[in-house]
């Protein structure tokens, strides 16, 4: 098992793959795997050892570091959008459609959809109601990179996203992202909201460089990086 279990409460844990990471959320009657990881390609086995509950899976959005083990599951909740991507990767499996507000109760513990798009169409954050946390998936990150150049990303998209998730923020403490620091503080929201809006506006100056064979331009907004098309 090449991975790192980090236990955040009795019923909450988070699963570090190198660089990405999985969050394992149990009620008291199922239990919601974050992710499915990069690396890792035996996720189930991996929450079967922390807990006994059912299992399901949600994919926060289908880039090929989230979905490592999708194979384990015949299905998994992930948002309507988002199913073009994730049928390009080839991967099986029948998508569980949940929209922006759907509710996902796994027994007291009740966790709210949000739709972010932006990073990819389909991207969504998962709020945890009773714990006041989110799990924001990639858009939200510091001292990290969002990747927002391919012809999937969308960087208006992605500052009226924050825009709407700011809206939430008096119902969560802390954010746990599937990048860089962890757990992080709700107002980097707003931050990189700033920081997407004066991208838009011309006022931050990139930096061209080559990625992977791509061309892209970094924008450094000082706490987290915005990768975008050139």
């Amino acid at each position: 098992m090449n991975c790192e279990i980090i236990p955040i409460n009795e019923s909450t844990w988070r699963i570090e793959d190198g660089g990405v990471r999985l969050f394992l959320l149990a009620g008291s009657e199922k239990a919601l795997l974050i992710d499915s990881g990069m690396n890792l390609h035996t996720a189930r086995e991996v929450a079967a050892e922390l807990t006994s509950l059912p299992l399901s899976l949600l994919n926060t959005h289908a880039d090929r570091d989230h979905i490592g083990s999708n194979e384990e599951f015949e299905s998994f909740y992930m948002h309507p959008a988002e199913e073009p991507v994730y049928r390009r990767s080839g991967k099986p499996g029948t998508v569980l459609p949940v929209l922006d507000g759907d509710v996902i109760d796994l027994g007291g513990r009740e966790l709210e959809i949000i739709h972010l798009p932006g990073h990819t169409p389909g991207s969504i954050a998962v709020l945890d109601r009773n714990s006041r946390a989110l799990f924001s998936g990639d858009p939200i990150q510091q001292n990290g990179h969002v990747f927002m150049f391919g012809d999937h990303r969308n960087l208006e998209d992605y500052a009226a996203s924050l825009g709407h998730l700011e809206a939430f923020a008096d119902r969560f403490d802390g954010i746990w992202p599937s990048h860089g620091d962890c757990p992080i503080s709700p107002d980097l929201i707003g931050r990189l909201r700033d920081g997407a809006r004066d991208i838009l506006a011309g006022k931050i100056a990139g930096r061209p460089t080559d990625f992977h064979g791509n061309r892209i331009v970094v924008y450094d907004l000082g706490f987290c990086s915005l990768l975008c098309g050139s």
